[in-house]
């Protein structure tokens, strides 16, 4: 080589400067393919993944004991206990067995007493559906199990199968080259010998391309030949979307690899500000990435952690960040056994520059719960329970960026909030409208989905805010026209009509829980219609959803229920509407310059929105995404 032709001049790109020009000019993304679910963990979704099938997907049984009709042991007490004759009156079941009729109730096998062979007494009396989890407890057919852009973990992959899922779209997989170069390199410890060395780092880049989610394609060593290395890397570049070139990327007279790179391609950066690896290359060639790693098994790793591995993330659509352990504040008190160290899993929402973690609901058979969990609080074993407002230590199963990067929504269930948790980052529990105001109140969400019908004047949400929020500035965003009704079974053998049904000795009622909006929309028609909630059978039987609501329906839990025309349609049923209701967003005034909050706005007012919502069903957009401002 002559001297004009050595690499005497080597840049300083500052680090960060340095990978987003690089970034930039990378345009080629790679398509999906098809997998098998059982081949999905660790890939990541193309698109939204929805359950095809409920789970449980028949009424079980939810401990060991006997399975009874119910009103056969309302009488019993220690005093006049309920005898109780097998195959009349009850039969053995143990946890995960059918439920069916025309047995509705569990009791455990603590609580029987048994006489004689085939016969038992109990002392306290069983209510319709105790210790049974009916269809859909845990997933819904047809509800978001998880979003697009998600990485795919073991326990998703659990909610995935028990979703009836069986094919995933996901990225493909980037395929990685590995070149490594040096006439001083051996692969065997038999070669070894003065003046060679073995060659390691390729197999370091390997492991990590592996545990980053690509497929690694290591070449042979090429030796310190302009010729041969000219030659392999057109042959990694047609075979790979991304090729390393290992060594060569400095200022010797051997090394090749910046000229190789200018003669088939484009340098964008030769020389970043990191130590050790300043002589790092990013390239393109035929548009696909090209990187030279310096040599020293240090170097080549930094380089690798500071651009391949965020490359490999971006071909996949994944952020990265490192996972630590943070402080949150306690957003609800948790009781806890004594007997056991409990591993509680939470949502996290970073809300005013800290943490506040919920707890989300802690059953054994909740897959879901690890899905939508942030973090693991650890309570070690003799303590009785943490309570609300303490500092804890959460373990991060999610990334810092990507939990501080998104919304909290705390409030009323909405099927909308599926579709807008997939077009941006939110997190949204769901314990109704009255539920998300003490939330917003106690700066525990940046937004609150509410429903609130004021009975004195009926207008939706205004006066609960005004009501709320004394001496706040606040501001409703407008959603949507969403319509209620009652949800019944296909063909509505019951004949339900109106809210007057609810009080017939042949109707079964399933209602909301206390401070849902649908909640208050119920008791204000009954009042209305100087309707005794006492003469409801089921009105104290409460569920968290509009899905749960159908599911109670579509099971024979219930004859009807009073939910949004979406969850009917989603599970097939039949639907006898009452009315549109406006379901806003509350959020505080000076919320509403954030980006995260403008985005929130940009969506709703979005005709993809529209679009994915209008397939629902039920829905109309009447100044969806204006703001309201409230003093």
């Amino acid at each position: 080589m002559n001297k004009e032709d050595r690499n005497i001049y080597i840049g300083n790109f500052d680090v960060e400067e340095a990978r987003k020009i690089y970034f930039k000019k990378i345009t080629k993304k790679l398509d999906y393919e098809e997998v098998d679910v059982l081949d999905s963990l660790g890939r990541v979704t193309f698109e939204a993944i929805y359950a095809k099938t409920s789970s449980p997907h028949y009424n079980a049984a939810a401990m060991d004991g006997i399975v009874v009709k119910a009103e056969k042991t309302y009488t019993a007490s220690e005093v006049n206990p309920v005898i109780l004759i097998e195959g009349k009156d009850f039969e053995y079941i143990n946890t995960g067995n059918l439920v069916k009729e025309p047995y509705d109730a569990v009791i455990m096998i603590e609580d029987v007493i048994e006489i004689d062979e085939g016969k038992i007494k109990i002392i306290k009396p069983a209510y319709p559906w105790q210790h049974i989890r009916p269809v859909g407890e845990d997933i819904i057919a047809t509800e978001m199990i998880i979003p697009s852009k998600h990485k795919i973990r073991p326990v998703d992959l659990g909610a995935l199968i028990s979703g009836g899922v069986k094919t995933v779209k996901v990225y493909k997989k980037p395929r990685i080259g590995i070149i490594p170069t040096g006439s001083e390199l051996v692969e065997e410890l038999s070669e070894l010998k003065e003046g060679k060395i073995l060659e390691s780092n390729s197999r370091v880049f390997e492991g990590l391309i592996t545990e980053y989610g690509g497929i690694p394609n290591r070449y042979k060593p090429v030796k310190d030949d302009y010729n041969l290395l000219k030659e392999a890397i057109v042959k990694g570049i047609r075979d790979n979307d991304i090729l390393l070139v290992n060594a060569g990327s400095s200022a010797g007279s051997k090394d090749y690899t910046v000229k190789v790179i200018k003669e088939l391609g484009e340098v964008v950066v030769h020389g970043v500000a990191l130590k050790p690896g300043k002589p790092t290359i990013l390239g393109l060639i035929n548009d696909k990435p090209v990187i030279g790693i310096p040599g020293y098994p240090v170097s080549a790793y930094f380089v690798f952690e500071t651009f391949v591995k965020p490359l490999i993330f971006k071909f996949q659509e994944i952020d990265v960040d490192e996972r630590n352990i943070v402080k949150a504040i306690l957003s609800k008190r948790i009781v806890s056994s004594l007997k056991h160290k409990e591993l509680v899993r939470v949502i996290l929402g970073y809300i005013n520059g800290k943490y506040i973690a919920t707890p989300l609901v802690r059953g054994a058979g909740v897959t879901m719960s690890l899905v939508r969990a942030d973090g693991i609080l650890e309570i070690p074993k003799n303590i009785e329970g943490i309570e609300s407002g303490e500092e804890v230590q959460i373990k991060l199963l999610k990334t810092e960026k990507e939990i501080k990067n998104r919304l909290v929504s705390i409030g009323s269930h909405d099927l909308i909030m599926d579709v807008i948790s997939d077009m941006m980052k939110i997190s949204s529990g769901h314990v109704g409208s009255m539920g998300g105001i003490m939330a917003m109140r106690r700066g525990e969400c940046h937004i609150s989905p509410i429903h609130l019908l004021d009975p004195n004047t009926g207008q939706y949400n205004i006066s609960y805010v005004k009501k709320y929020f004394q001496g706040n500035k606040m501001a409703i965003i407008k959603g949507v026209k969403r319509l209620q009704g009652f949800i019944v079974a296909k063909g509505n053998p019951y004949n339900i009509k109106s809210f007057n049904d609810l009080i017939r000795d042949d109707v079964t009622f399933i209602n909301r829980q206390k401070g849902s909006g649908t909640r208050l929309l119920l008791d204000y028609n009954l009042r209305k219609l100087k309707i005794d909630f006492n003469d409801i059978r089921g009105y104290h039987k409460e569920v968290n959803t509009h899905m749960s609501v159908a599911m109670a329906v579509k099971t024979g839990m219930a004859t009807t229920g009073l939910g949004v025309l979406s969850a009917a349609k989603a599970v097939d049923l039949d639907f006898i509407p009452v009315g549109y209701e406006d379901y806003d967003f509350l959020v505080p005034f000076e919320y509403l310059e954030k980006t995260e909050i403008q985005r929130f706005i940009s969506i709703l007012k979005s005709h993809e929105f529209k679009k994915r919502v209008e397939r629902l069903g039920g829905y109309k957009f009447e100044n969806t995404g204006e703001i309201i401002v409230i003093n």
